[in-house]
């Protein structure tokens, strides 16, 4: 059952393909820009997600032209929407809307693929950071461009990309704003694959079927555990470790996963 029909999003489509749903960011005339209802939609659309077992993995990409261009500049310059307000009234905006995002995604256990077919601009970079995998067309582009226009990463941008690529190669990007194409991109761990723009969506897709192939839970709780123990100590980090093993290895898919493998087959797993 899919719990929320895509027609009640607003400025996103919600698509469920056998296991795996694409989540399209839907404004193609702002460049997907951020509005406070796609914000709210995107929030739900995760939470819709995360409910339904038929769903394995989730690929994120933009209509259009661009995956996403972050904040609305129309916006910025009127001082309307999520950028009206002083500096308290910002601040609560900020937490009670953009920052619902990363926190909703710290908290999203299964995979998400980001198909970044266009330019990803200040918190759309950071949205594809937020992503456990990114997959880059060539021709596009990438930027923390923050600092060119007199703002910080207000969505908790630093803190991914840092993640992403390392604290070095972040600090130069945030600071000095400049664009990074493809190729350098995935030279320097930004994207994990790049392809030409009318084989994106496919090789996405396909990256996201490849691990939605494995057993459910056990991925869930891999991305979990790697997650979780980033900022662990190694003792700490072990008996995480071994509390989710001992979960899994008492499940019905563990054993459907060895007695295939001795049988030379393929798989079923049920998610039990």
């Amino acid at each position: 059952m899919w719990y929320i029909a895509a027609a009640m999003y607003t400025d996103l489509r919600y698509e469920p393909q056998g296991n795996i749903v694409t989540i399209t960011l839907d404004r193609p005339e702002a460049r997907n820009a951020y509005s406070t209802a796609m914000v709210d939609s995107l929030v739900a659309a995760l939470d819709a997600a995360e409910r339904d077992d038929q769903v394995q993995a989730v690929v994120l990409t933009g209509a259009g032209k661009a995956f996403h261009a972050g904040g609305d500049l129309k916006q910025m310059r009127d001082a309307s929407g999520m950028f009206a307000g002083g500096p308290v009234a910002l601040r609560r905006q900020y937490i009670e809307g953009i920052q619902r995002i990363p926190r909703r995604l710290a908290l999203f256990d299964k995979p998400i693929v980001a198909a970044i077919n266009g330019p990803a601009i200040g918190a759309g970079l950071d949205l594809a950071c937020m992503c456990d995998l990114r997959v880059m067309a060539e021709g596009a582009v990438v930027g923390s461009t923050f600092v060119k226009v007199g703002l910080v990463p207000g969505d908790g941008g630093a803190y991914f990309l840092a993640r992403t690529i390392g604290f070095p190669r972040a600090i130069e990007l945030v600071l000095t704003g400049r664009l990074v194409e493809a190729a350098e991109a995935l030279t320097i761990g930004l994207v994990h694959r790049v392809a030409a723009p009318g084989e994106l969506a496919a090789v996405a897709l396909g990256m996201a079927q490849q691990v939605a192939a494995n057993a459910p839970l056990a991925v869930r709780l891999t991305k979990r555990a790697a997650y979780r123990s980033w900022d662990l100590d190694l003792d700490a980090a072990l008996e995480l470790a071994a509390t989710y093993q001992g979960v899994v290895q008492n499940t019905q898919d563990h054993k459907e996963a060895v007695a295939a493998i001795l049988e030379k087959r393929t798989p079923v797993f049920r998610g039990e």
